[in-house]
């Protein structure tokens, strides 16, 4: 629904940009200015959509990397605590063994 919402407010500021544009154009008949807007606005859509495919592949591409860098961390993250556990437990076998 977000995406829906998104998307209809960038057109209708596509139609906005296009309607500021051909009032700076006060020579234009209704049906030239209805065609400049009609092509401003589908141009302006055209690279929105570009834009936003271009966005959505780097964030697909950042979530595979901080996917794999996570899987990384965490396995080394276990690996130190596993060092630690049995670090611990041999320290806690010599002093008992020292304390006999």
């Amino acid at each position: 629904m977000e995406g829906y919402l998104l998307w209809n407010a960038e057109v209708e500021q596509a139609r906005r940009l296009a309607r500021r544009f051909t009032d700076q154009l006060p020579w234009l008949t209704t049906a030239q200015r209805e065609d400049v807007e009609r092509v401003y606005t589908a141009e302006r859509t055209m690279d929105s959509r570009l834009m936003l495919a271009r966005i959505s592949a780097r964030a697909t591409q950042l979530r595979g990397e901080y996917s794999e860098r996570y899987r990384r961390l965490r396995a080394r993250c276990v690996a130190t605590a596993l060092v630690w556990a049995g670090a611990a437990g041999g320290a806690c076998g010599v002093v008992t063994y020292l304390a006999r």
